[in-house]
């Protein structure tokens, strides 16, 4: 056993092997070299055996195991193959088991079978890239990892068109991925060849390696990635960018992966997204990105510009959109409210800078949305009133045409939180514009016995002050009166929330209601009257005419009254 096993070798200081050292030296220089250096040191021995130990080898004891037989068969013993090369080649560099000690060393060997890897199908290139994972920065380092990425780009550039790879959006195209791969294609027929080499530019749209590198870890991506020049900010390819989006996704809920390994491809992402952001992704698509890559611990500067893009484009959203998680911050809400708001003074601040009629249209709708997004939020028993108000406050009265939607918001707010003080429930309704609201609202505000008095008064007073300047014309009236009727406050009321009145204020609402309708009549009578008199002075220049002709010399006095 001595004569056979005069060498130990220690793994980590977890494995243990015991070899020959004179059949060991005959192959690795390392060795050799550690060996000699041993042999003089006593403490080193134990047993008539060297001990020696190794930190960090290439592939563990399963690594140790294939070069150990390796020497103990003269060369041979292994089957050299796509899953264990590259394990292999980081031993044999380790080692230094070269040419200078014997003829076909490892490391010879394993050189001539990378040098085919040209030759070898797409599975057995990416299966043997992901070998390199688990030796990595032993790979890495001795330029392993660099030889199989070109490997894998020349064998995408073999089926893909490289200069849509690199092009922006406007060049790129948007069709989905396949899951076709090169060798599928391979074994047909020449016919078949040039039949799925025209599908592949046109339907595939170079993205037919997106599920299969899928399967790849974050070092390997990043690596492919800076060696097409396309890493963090200098990503302008749309293919690239759907790429990580396609492969973020995939990692995003595998709660073992390291996050932080994966922000510098979600900083490359977000980068290519706000590169093609305006003719490549939708809003929906924007706020799907901003989800996703959320996870990932991306940077401020790149959330920053993801929301400038957001909030420039914001009014295309849908309330959906809005509705993203605080990622279980609950004692700050349900509902990422603080993103809303950074979102819209974003919107308010683009279209301070756009076009007068553009904008109106733009900002009604996004006032709208914002309604029903309050509405929303509003039963969410961590809502801070200064939150909702917050919200309610970052666009301007000229957003809303009507602030019944803003109201029905406010009322569902106060049945979810029948415990707010009165202090707050006055502070609640300050934005509301009291002249804005319809008469049916109006009413309603009244009698919703959690609005406090003085704010009913004071939208009571509001509103008979708008109705002195209303519209004269027929067909202003008869436009007012559908858009009143058209606001079903009831209706449209969630189910959840119910109201109830009380006796005072319908009092007061009803009185309210019959002072405008005698103003209305007494203006309508005042307008027949203007019209009769004018009528009259007519007919008596008419009737004073025809007399004159007639040679009736008669004063004006002696004329019967016409009116």
């Amino acid at each position: 056993m001595s004569l056979l096993c005069d060498l130990q070798i220690n793994l980590d200081h977890e494995f243990t092997f015991f070899v020959n050292q004179d059949l060991m030296s005959e192959y690795s220089g390392f060795l050799k070299k550690t060996i000699k250096q041993s042999s003089k040191k006593k403490k080193n021995h134990k047993n008539g055996r060297i001990i020696i130990q190794l930190q960090d080898f290439p592939g563990g004891p399963e690594g140790f195991n294939l070069v150990s037989r390796f020497c103990y068969s003269n060369g041979g013993g292994i089957s050299i193959d796509v899953s264990n090369v590259s394990i292999l080649y980081c031993v044999s560099q380790f080692l230094e088991m070269t040419e200078i000690l014997c003829s076909s060393n490892l490391s010879l060997q394993t050189e001539k079978f990378l040098e085919g890897m040209f030759y070898w199908s797409w599975n057995d290139i990416v299966s043997c890239l992901k070998s390199c994972e688990q030796v990595f920065l032993h790979a890495d380092s001795y330029g392993l990892v660099d030889k199989l990425v070109f490997g894998v780009l020349a064998k995408i550039a073999q089926n893909s068109d490289m200069s849509q790879v690199f092009a922006s959006s406007s060049t790129s195209s948007s069709a989905s991925a396949s899951s076709m791969s090169p060798e599928t294609a391979k074994n047909r027929s020449d016919s078949d060849k040039r039949s799925t080499s025209r599908s592949f530019s046109c339907k595939t749209s170079n993205e037919w390696w997106f599920d299969d590198m899928s399967s790849l870890g974050p070092k390997i991506i990043e690596k492919l990635i800076k060696n097409l020049g396309a890493f963090d900010e200098n990503n302008d390819s749309l293919v690239l960018t759907r790429f990580l989006l396609h492969y973020l996704k995939t990692k995003v809920h595998n709660k073992s992966n390291n996050k932080l390994e994966y922000s510098g491809l979600a900083n490359t992402a977000v980068q290519g997204v706000i590169f093609a952001a305006k003719t490549a992704f939708s809003c929906r698509k924007i706020f799907w990105v901003l989800r996703v890559l959320s996870g990932f611990s991306i940077s401020k500067e790149s959330r920053t510009g993801l929301e400038r893009v957001l909030g420039e484009m914001l009014d295309q959203a849908k309330l959906d959109d809005l509705l993203i998680p605080t990622g279980g911050k609950r004692e700050k809400g349900f509902y990422d409210v603080d993103l809303v708001v950074r979102l819209l003074k974003v919107f308010v601040r683009n279209c301070s800078s756009a076009e007068e009629e553009d904008e109106s249209l733009r900002i009604r709708r996004m006032g709208k949305l914002i309604d029903e997004y309050l509405r929303e939020i509003s039963p969410d028993q961590n809502l801070k009133v200064s939150k909702f108000l917050e919200v309610a406050e970052s666009l301007p009265d000229s957003a809303r045409d009507w602030f019944d939607g803003l109201f029905r918001a406010i009322d569902i707010y106060l049945e979810s939180h029948p415990n707010l003080s009165s202090e707050d429930r006055t502070k609640l309704c300050r934005c509301l514009n009291y002249k804005r609201l319809t008469l049916e609202t109006c009413k309603q505000l009244a009698k919703n016995p959690k609005i406090p008095p003085n704010i009913a008064v004071q939208a009571l007073k509001s509103q008979q002050l708008s109705n002195e300047a209303l519209p004269h014309s027929r067909e202003d009236k008869i436009k007012l009166n559908k858009t009143r009727n058209s606001r079903k406050y009831v209706e449209e009321k969630p189910i959840l929330v119910r109201l109830k009145g009380f006796e005072m204020s319908e009092k007061l609402v009803d009185g309210f209601e019959d002072d405008i309708r005698v103003n209305l009549e007494r203006r309508h009578w005042n307008k027949v009257m203007d019209h009769s008199e004018k009528v009259c002075k007519e007919k008596k220049s008419e009737l004073v005419s025809r007399l004159v002709r007639h040679g009736h010399t008669h004063t004006s006095s002696n004329f019967p009254r016409l009116c």
